[in-house]
């Protein structure tokens, strides 16, 4: 199931930064906001990260 997504982020980085994303989202044939969402899902795995509130789509399944 897809999350709504209704948040946008505008961030500022440099070129080899941008660069670097729009490679890697080519090589996994995303987009560079899905890779974007790919790394800080993966972060936050990695590192045990929890949200204190429940997703949108935890509570669609409750």
């Amino acid at each position: 199931m897809s999350r709504l997504k209704d948040e946008t982020l505008s961030i500022r980085t440099t070129a080899e930064i941008k660069q670097l994303l729009r490679l890697a989202a080519e090589r996994e044939r995303r987009s560079v906001a899905s890779m974007i969402e790919i790394l800080v899902l993966e972060y936050a795995r990695v590192h045990d990260l929890k949200l204190d509130r429940p997703s949108e789509s935890e509570k669609i399944d409750a």
